[in-house]
């Protein structure tokens, strides 16, 4: 294999339709570097942003990338055909909407269902 083929061009398309990229990257780059260079380069105009990886979930072909697979794993047929790169999704779950989300379901008192059978 030739270093021109461990080659793949990456878009990664933010969740207001603006693109980050592309960037051309090596077959072995984890996702974990990916949302790495994705936070780094995260445009500062933008109302929430990400701090650190696990607020970065990426997305190709409809399923959510583990931090442990190569772009190679996560290539699909049509990202193989000339000409084509990957656009992966992204989107954005920072840990403090998390913690203010999961405060709120705490806090809601909790409903009791309580049913009364007759036996015969």
């Amino acid at each position: 294999m030739s270093e021109e083929e461990d080659v793949v061009d990456i878009k990664f398309r933010l969740g207001d339709g603006s693109d980050l990229g592309p960037f051309k990257y090596n077959s072995s780059i984890t996702v974990a570097m990916l949302k790495e260079r994705i936070i780094s380069d995260w445009p500062k105009d933008k109302k929430v942003s990400p701090k650190v990886p696990n607020d970065v979930k990426l997305i190709n072909s409809g399923k959510i990338l583990e931090n442990s697979q190569t772009i190679a794993q996560c290539k699909t047929p049509f990202s193989d055909l000339p000409g084509s790169g990957m656009t992966m999704h992204v989107v954005i779950q920072p840990s403090l909407i998390k913690a203010k989300s999961e405060k709120k379901v705490d806090d809601m008192p909790k409903k009791t269902t309580v049913c009364s059978c007759t036996i015969l």
